[in-house]
């Protein structure tokens, strides 16, 4: 953030009492801009209002160098000097800021103060005692020293220092007695027990009433205090409200804030009677008063939507953004701009500018909202470019290419192809069919498995596909399945026109059986068991049970066929060869 942007959220935290918080953003915007007298005075008045004086002090004279003819630093550096009880100093502070500036109130109110508690000490015995020089007293007796480290009691040491009559307040104190009795002079060593601390107390006491009695018998003679004078003086100058040197220029800007707010609510309440044309009228003088206010465009573009007005309302959006990238505006205020754009062009079945604008929104500020409207955008952009691209004729010639490059080998070619057909012509199985051939070639083998089903699907009577997974089931090693699968395409052939081609592939599943179950049988089971899938169903008890029964029983295993989990279990360990169809 700037140093403005860090002065501004102090300023807030002022406001709201939030003193430490406020300390914070003014030293991170010192760090920024370390030559704005304007950030020293105001971090002054936030010390100043915790009862840090000794920082608000430095921290006024740091005001005053850097500005010497402000008379706010001098407010600033009177308030520290109130609140370290140097009354003197502060009274000549505030006539200093006077007269550089005669009319202000706030300096003629500081002084009043300071004058008052001036004012006071003259009459008050203890204002010697608690006045300039007293934490160096404190700090050169042993006795007395240790209290220093005691922050409650600094506090109250200050606050009698700005104001003696305040004595009174912390008399109960037995601390604030015993510093008391030293500075005092009647127990030079301090009372350091009970009774020492009980005897110096009636002393003090006595010293205090002998004092408050001359204090009586001297108010008796002058005349009686007005209510106002009669107030006792404040202990401490009070925090004074954060202000800013403001120039003609910014006097001026936020005039016409002020009057473009003004406009902009008097719109936003047509708006919600939906008087369009009235809300519109308010917005535009409101964006000719200022024409910094971009909240004004986006709501005048919110008008023009609900008027079903979009290609003015994206006008008016892009003057928002234009604007506001310009002024450096809030990132969400352009979000919002953007996404009002993406909007208006969904509204004008324009779905390319409006996933466009979706994702500049998104990028600008993320927001579940315009997330959705964006994937919303993309599926029907996308189920758009789908139909647009379909053409049956494009398809077959693709399909034909991809024949020729299957005929010469060139499979990975050949898939391009063939795919390209699929999105020219989705409900032809043939392109499916075809290019399940290709994947088979290159052993991909699911790709082909996924291919054939949805060939399969789309035509249940294409024998091709089937015939073409039945060789995908074979290049598995599901050879009892590629039997099966086989057999069913042959019931489905009825003009037996690939009876031979189905022969020819149930021959050579018979065969790879027997040929993996050659050899002796510790061999084939040894070589069966490395697989971890037959070691997994050779381990599960049930179908140890199931195999065991199956020894005994050999007319047991129709049933346990009728279980498709079962069945797909045992044509494993048939084709794994653990279990022998030649024994069957």
């Amino acid at each position: 953030m700037t140093a403005d942007d860090l002065k501004a959220q102090g300023n807030k935290a002022f406001s709201a009492g939030d003193f430490p918080t406020a300390i914070q953003f003014f030293s991170e915007a010192i760090t920024n801009d370390p030559a704005n007298h304007v950030l020293y005075s105001n971090r002054s008045a936030a010390y100043a209002s915790l009862h840090e004086y000794e920082k608000a002090f430095q921290d006024a004279e740091k005001t005053v160098s850097l500005k010497p003819d402000w008379a706010k630093g001098y407010s600033r550096k009177g308030a520290a000097l109130h609140g370290l009880g140097n009354l003197v100093d502060a009274a000549e502070a505030y006539e200093k800021g006077l007269e550089l500036e005669p009319g202000s109130a706030l300096l003629k109110k500081g002084l009043a103060d300071v004058e008052a508690a001036l004012a006071s000490s003259k009459d008050n015995p203890m204002a010697k005692i608690f006045g300039p020089g007293l934490f160096e007293k404190i700090a050169a007796n042993p006795k007395l020293a240790p209290f220093l480290a005691q922050a409650d009691l600094v506090a109250k040491l200050r606050d009698i220092q700005a104001n003696p009559n305040n004595i009174n307040l912390y008399m109960q104190d037995p601390r604030m007695m015993n510093i008391m009795l030293g500075l005092m002079g009647l127990d030079a060593n301090v009372a350091t027990n009970d009774d020492e601390l009980a005897s110096a107390k009636a002393d003090a006491q006595a010293n205090i009433d002998a004092r408050r009695a001359a204090e009586a018998s001297a108010a008796s003679s002058r005349p009686a205090p007005t209510p106002a004078a009669a107030a006792a003086p404040k202990s401490q100058p009070e925090p004074t409200p954060m202000e800013e040197e403001l120039s003609d220029e910014e006097k001026e800007k936020r005039a016409k804030r002020a009057a473009s707010e003004d406009e902009k609510t008097k719109g936003n309440a047509a708006y919600k009677k939906r008087s369009f044309d009235e809300a519109l009228k308010h917005y535009e003088a409101a964006w000719n008063h200022d024409n910094t206010n971009i909240a004004v465009l986006t709501n005048k573009a919110a008008v023009l939507f609900e008027m079903s007005k979009f290609e003015d309302c994206i006008k008016a959006c892009e003057q928002a953004v234009d604007a506001g990238r310009e002024l450096r505006a809030d990132y969400k205020l352009i979000a919002r701009a953007l996404g009002r754009i993406g909007t208006s062009y969904t509204k004008l079945d324009d779905y390319k500018n409006a996933i466009k604008y979706f994702g500049k929104s998104l990028a600008e500020h993320r927001t579940a909202d315009i997330l959705e409207k964006l994937r919303d955008a993309e599926k029907i952009q996308k189920k758009r470019e789908e139909e647009a691209y379909r053409d049956p004729v494009l398809a077959d010639e693709a399909r034909e290419k991809g024949n020729e490059l299957f005929k010469a080998h060139n499979y990975v070619e050949a898939v391009k192809f063939y795919a390209d057909a699929i999105k020219r012509n989705p409900t032809d199985p043939r392109n499916y069919s075809n290019r399940a051939a290709c994947y088979t070639k290159l052993m991909a083998l699911p790709e082909a498995d996924r291919d054939c089903d949805e060939a399969i699907r789309l035509d249940p009577g294409f024998l091709k596909a089937y015939i073409r997974k039945a060789a995908i089931l074979f290049a598995k090693r599901d050879y009892l399945k590629c039997v099966e699968l086989c057999e069913e395409t042959m019931s489905k052939d009825t003009e037996h026109k690939h009876a031979n081609e189905l022969q020819q592939q149930i021959q050579k599943a018979y065969m790879a059986l027997g040929t993996q179950n050659s050899g002796s049988r510790e061999e084939t089971y040894a070589r069966a068991m490395q697989d971890p899938e037959v070691q997994a169903i050779m381990g599960d008890p049930v179908m140890q049970t199931i195999l065991k029964q199956m020894q005994e029983e050999p007319g047991a295993v129709r049933d346990h066929m009728k279980n498709p989990v079962i069945a797909e279990k045992i044509r494993k360990l048939i084709n794994a060869g653990i279990i022998s169809t030649s024994s069957r």
